[in-house]
Parts: structure tokens; sequence; C-alpha cells
């Protein structure tokens, strides 16, 4: 017996060095996750249970368990590697909607815009219409289509006017200069996304009264309309806002729009004319200039004309025992039933982690402890074979017996 007991100790020794090399092997694979094996001894039992005196019948692999504690995180300068800080797992599907999680965040875009990794398994995400992420699940496909322009509806001017400016005495005519006291300029949008300029011009008429006259493209006929702002003793807006100036007509065949003037921002008072705010909501047609992640896992795509829109958003699991999920290769994981059914949700909520664009989560192996085992496996590889060679040595001395 003493033979199957050491033969027993030196499987579980050997078992210890399979992890451990393995755990080494790996000490540089993108989210992998060390294991660590598990044993128990092992005795003779019957319906009646076991002896009190009952010696033990070696040594038993119970289980090898994942660690899945926080590797650490390496930036990287891909915008799609993403890293996760905190507890959850990647859900991955392939072509046959087959679900897998991974801690590894390695990921670029095929040839049909999704979002894979190295293994052309999709990254699954919560979806996106027109830039408003949804609750429903699927892979996440990046769009490349421009984004169409959108002309200008409103525009925020916040000035301040010189309280002790002087009314000018001749008429208003924005080709002279002595005929107004401040402007200020933008650039607004048509319908199909070509550029206006357009001058908001400031007039002094009175004692805490204004007139502000809009000229776009230097046209005087479409927008000549006068809108008459007026200010309180303190230098504080008085005027209903918005203000509007009429229909603008382009030339280039875009679409007769109105702009709603906002001059909430505007005050006078004894200092000089400046601009505070001078923004429009207008845009032009815009080509796909990147993509970006942010830690809650909204993924915005970036337009070459300043705007960005919401493509998705990324899903994460969890379970209830992930050391119960089952180790498939690729450093992935399956659901078993001994894990529980996924729980899927958005970064940053219920009990998940936080993501980090432009980073990978490290292998948690650590090197120094891993080598330790290696050395303890060995020592009982040693000791277990020595059990063997005391045990032959008994049995030929009493083979020996004469």
């Amino acid at each position: 017996m003493a033979f199957r007991i050491a033969v027993s100790g030196l499987n579980a020794a050997t078992a210890s060095l399979d992890v451990a090399g393995n755990n080494i092997a790996n000490s540089n694979t993108t989210g992998f996750k060390t294991a660590r094996a598990q044993f128990s001894d092992v005795f003779a039992t019957s319906n009646l249970g076991t002896a009190s005196d009952a010696i033990g019948q070696g040594v038993g692999l119970s289980s090898v368990a994942q660690q899945f504690n926080q590797g650490n995180i390496a930036f990287t300068n891909n915008n799609l590697d993403l890293a996760l800080n905190g507890k959850g797992f990647f859900v991955l599907e392939d072509v046959a909607g087959s679900r897998s999680y991974t801690r590894a965040g390695a990921f670029g875009v095929d040839d049909e815009g999704f979002v894979v990794n190295p293994t052309g398994q999709r990254l699954v995400a919560f979806q996106a219409s027109a830039g408003v992420v949804s609750g429903a699940v699927g892979t996440l496909q990046l769009s490349t289509a421009n984004i169409n322009p959108q002309a200008t509806t409103m525009m925020k001017v916040g000035v301040n006017l010189e309280s002790t400016a002087v009314a000018p005495a001749a008429a208003f005519n924005p080709a002279v200069a002595t005929s107004y006291n401040n402007s200020t300029s933008t650039t607004v949008f048509d319908s199909l996304g070509a550029e206006h300029l357009a001058t908001v011009y400031f007039r002094k008429t009175g004692a805490n009264q204004w007139d502000t006259h809009l000229r776009i493209d230097g046209d005087n006929a479409q927008t000549a309309a006068t809108r008459t702002i007026t200010f309180d003793g303190s230098g504080a807006l008085q005027t209903a806002m918005p203000l509007n100036y009429g229909t603008f007509t382009p030339t280039s065949g875009a679409g007769a729009f109105t702009m709603d003037f906002d001059f909430s921002g505007t005050t006078q008072l004894a200092s000089n004319f400046g601009v505070n705010t001078l923004n429009q909501n207008g845009f032009a047609t815009g080509q796909l200039n990147g993509v970006d992640v942010d830690e809650e896992g909204i993924v915005l795509a970036r337009f070459t004309n300043g705007q960005s829109q919401a493509q998705g958003q990324v899903a994460l699991a969890n379970f209830a025992n992930p050391q119960g999920l089952q180790p498939i290769g690729d450093t992935g994981w399956a659901e078993t039933n001994s894990s529980g059914a996924a729980l899927v949700g958005a970064p940053g909520t219920a009990s998940l982690g936080l993501m980090q664009s432009g980073a990978l989560e490290e292998s948690n192996a650590d090197l120094a402890e891993q080598l330790v085992n290696v050395i303890v496996a060995q020592r009982n590889f040693q000791a277990n074979a020595q059990m063997i060679q005391a045990e032959d040595e008994i049995t030929q001395t009493i083979i020996n017996i004469r």
C-alpha cells in the first residue's frame, strides 16, 4: 500500500509542477489568470464510514482553481485596447452565436467594422442608434459613414457692452464703422454643411438701450431686421430671449433657415467691449477621424467636424462564482452550472469595474511566487520518490529472508 500512497504523492507533485509551469509560461499573456492546484487526502471508506484508526490512501487532486485577482494595467497606443479595473469579463461572441468571457482586451476592427479579438470573436455591447445607447445587446460594429451636416438653428452670444459708449450719430450702415459701436462674427452652417459668416452689430441708441443687427455673408436684403435689447441700472439684460432676425436663403441651393439668438450672457458695464460667449449648434459634414472609449465603456466615434457620436457601450458580465467558469483556451472561459448565469451590465454599475482605454491587463502570475511553488513541488516529488525507494528496500529485505 505504501507504494500506492507514494505514487499518489508523485502524481500530486507532478500536478503542482504542471500548474506552476503553466502559470510561468503565461506570465506575459494578456488577461491570463493563474491557477492553484488544490489537494485532498484519500481514505478507504464504506457505507459505515471510516475507521478511527484507518490509514490514509494518499492524496488526490481535488481541483485546479482559477485566481481572478486583478493584474497590473499596462498602457498601449491603441485606443481599442481595453483593460478592466475591477470585477467583470468582456463578452465575446463567435459567428455561430456562442458566447465566451475574457479579461484579455486586445481588440481591433475587422473588414466589416466589427470590433474583434485576435481570434476573430466579436465584442458584445449595448447598441446605439443615432448616437443614443439603448438596452439592446449585440455585437459592436463601428460605422465608417460620414456624419451628415446640421444647419445652425441657435447661436449664443455673450458680450459686455460698454455702458459709457456714445450713441453714433450716423444711420446704421455695416460698411461704415462709425455707424455702430461694436461687432462680432462667427461661422454658421446651412443644411448642406456650407459655411457662412454671421456678423452681429451693436449700436447704442439710448441709456441702457442698444439696437442689434444681423448680416450673413454681407447680405443686407434678407437679414436687415433690427432687434432692440435693454438693460437695467445694474447692467443686467432685461429683454426676453431668444431673438430672431428672419429667414436666410443661401445661394448654394441649401434650404432656407432661421437662427434664434440668445443674448442671455450679455451685460452692460463700465468696461471695454469684450466677447465672453460665441457659439452655435451647426456643423459641416464630418468623416470618421478616430474612436475613443471612456471609463464607462461608451464607444465614441470622432469626426473631422469636431463632433462625436456614440457607437455603443461595451457590455461586461459577472458571475456568482467566477471560479466555476470553465477555461476554454485563448484566455477565455465558458459559463457552467457551477459559475451561475452571466449577469450582463454596463461598466461601473452594480459590482462591475471601470474600463481603461489604450491599456491592457497583464497576467496576474507572480514569477517569484511561482518559482517557489516549483521548488516546493520538486521537493515533494523527491520525498515521495524517496518513500518508494525505502519501501522497495523493505520489500527486498523480506524477500531475502531464508
